[in-house]
């Protein structure tokens, strides 16, 4: 489905324009000569690897960082070098960040209406007017949401709706929004995208940043691309496909092939029996050969990550087997799949892979502690920087010390060390649940090939996903779960893409 508005090529004044724009950290060249401007009502990508410089450019635009000496800056046409975040608010520059920067605690109607009651007189807030206003804006973007609800209670489609209605509360012009589809379903993402529409029809201009790539060319009219700090160009997308935007975004191309179909020569290593577990998946029936990748998908809600949760021993099934190795599996706890030669690599990366505030080293070591220790049961410096080193350059993880902590990395290093956290167990299985959310292409591309060589090194692999190409090209067979229950097999070397995605979305 196209979302693009029509008479999108038609070419208004420029609401912002940039051009000679860099900025610098100490010795790290952020932001290198970048032109950038952005028309009033238009929906465009800002798109780029991770560490590109998208954010250091937002957060200029923003008014957070001033560029260096020499930038033009302009918005509607008079110069803006020089403001600050709140004067940036003002003029209609409104930031979405992936995390959304909703106060939880709240309504909400107060998270709506949060900047309007600030300011530098104390008052008493008009609690009727509060929520007058936010349920006009609620109305306005055409959506029902419960205005004393409070906001940790809600969906992320619904705390988005939440975010961009104070955004419109403060009369914006331009929104960013970053990464807004990274956590949605399919459903909750064409909601997201008729809201989109409908901000583009009131003039309201709109620039995403998605890795989300069909997306990205779905929804937006223009495509500006940031590589390594650089401006590499503004391209239309009428016409732009998936891997052209893809080798402008790295400088390199990829080769997107199925695997062959599978020839299974030996026992299955997991075999599950009609598992289920009230509620969340029924009667599950499935086999996993050694080497072999498997792909599951489907929608949101359809149970997917609740079974990959039972077979890493964290929700015990009401019925059912788990035979591993031939042998019928009872675990109690994680520690018995671990034990058995089981990995899990969780779909929440920021909170339950790693520990933010530990460091590079800590957080890949973590699940092997017993093994780094000295008969006097003392941590080995020695046995602790061979695993970490040796671990880090077999992964190719770009660091800079093993003790910075793990924020300091891009998403698709952190998810590497993630992965290092558990190869280091040594699994038989492995299992990704959404391996590369907030993960660029170009670093989704390395992950699979490690997948990949995980593989045929003998390694069997489930790998979960909703996104559908991910699936497809990195999976020997695909199963699709909906609704708890798994209901049909594809094998993509004799199947077209199309056609699965087809039969998950219908």
């Amino acid at each position: 489905m196209n979302h693009k508005l029509a008479g999108a090529d038609e070419q208004p004044p420029e609401l912002l324009r940039l051009e000679h724009v860099s900025k610098r950290f100490g010795g790290v060249q952020a932001l290198d000569d970048i032109s950038f401007s952005v028309m009033p009502g238009e929906v465009l990508c800002l798109a780029g690897e991770n560490g590109c410089g998208k954010s250091t450019l937002i957060k200029t635009i923003s008014g957070v960082h001033p560029p260096e000496p020499g930038a033009i800056m302009q918005w509607d046409g008079k110069d803006m070098l020089g403001i600050g975040p709140s004067q940036a608010r003002e003029m209609g520059i409104q930031v979405i960040w992936q995390d959304l920067a909703l106060f939880p605690e709240m309504s909400v109607a107060e998270n709506i209406a949060f900047e309007q009651n600030l300011g530098t007189r104390p008052s008493l807030v008009n609690y009727a007017t509060m929520r007058q206003k936010a349920a006009d804006l609620l109305q306005r973007l055409g959506v029902s949401i419960d205005l004393d609800a409070r906001v940790a209670s809600l969906s992320i489609a619904s705390r988005q709706l939440v975010a961009i209605a104070r955004a419109l509360i403060a009369d914006a012009r331009l929104v960013f929004m970053d990464e807004p589809t990274a956590s949605l379903s399919r459903h909750e993402t064409e909601a997201l995208i008729a809201i989109v529409q409908k901000l583009s029809e009131q003039n309201i201009a709109v620039v995403f940043v998605s890795h989300r790539l069909a997306e990205v060319l779905d929804i937006c009219t223009r495509v500006t691309v940031l590589r390594d700090g650089r401006y590499v160009g503004t391209y239309s997308t009428n016409n732009m496909t998936q891997s052209r935007l893809t080798e402008l975004m790295t400088g390199r191309s990829f080769d997107y092939q199925t695997r062959p179909a599978p020839a299974h020569q030996s026992d299955p290593l997991l075999t599950v029996k009609n598992l289920s577990r009230s509620d969340e998946y029924h009667n599950v029936n499935l086999d996993i050969y050694p080497g072999e990748i498997v792909g599951l998908t489907g929608l949101l809600g359809a149970g997917r990550t609740e079974l990959a949760l039972s077979l890493f021993g964290m929700r015990q099934p009401d019925k059912g087997q788990i035979v591993f190795e031939g042998k019928q599996l009872h675990m109690a706890s994680n520690r018995d799949a671990i034990k058995a030669g089981i990995a899990y690599v969780s779909e929440d990366r920021l909170s339950l892979g790693l520990i933010q505030q530990q460091s590079i080293g800590d957080n890949t070591l973590i699940t092997v502690l017993g093994r780094l220790l000295t008969p006097l049961g003392l941590l080995s410096p020695k046995k602790k920087k061979r695993l970490v080193d040796d671990w880090i350059h077999r992964l190719k993880v770009k660091i800079g010390d093993t003790r910075d902590p793990i924020s300091s990395l891009s998403g698709g290093n952190q998810q590497r060390i993630v992965l290092a956290k558990w190869l280091a167990t040594e699994p038989k299985l492995l299992i990704l649940d959404s391996p590369t959310v907030g993960v660029d292409v170009g670093a989704r591309a390395g992950i699979f090939e490690i997948v990949t060589a995980l593989a045929e090194q003998g390694m069997s692999i489930l790998l979960i996903s909703d996104e559908m190409p991910e699936v497809y090209f990195n999976s020997d067979r695909v199963l699709h779960m909906r609704d708890g229950r798994l209901i049909e097999e594809f094998i993509p070397a004799t199947t077209e893409l199309a056609h699965i995605e087809e039969a998950v979305h219908a």
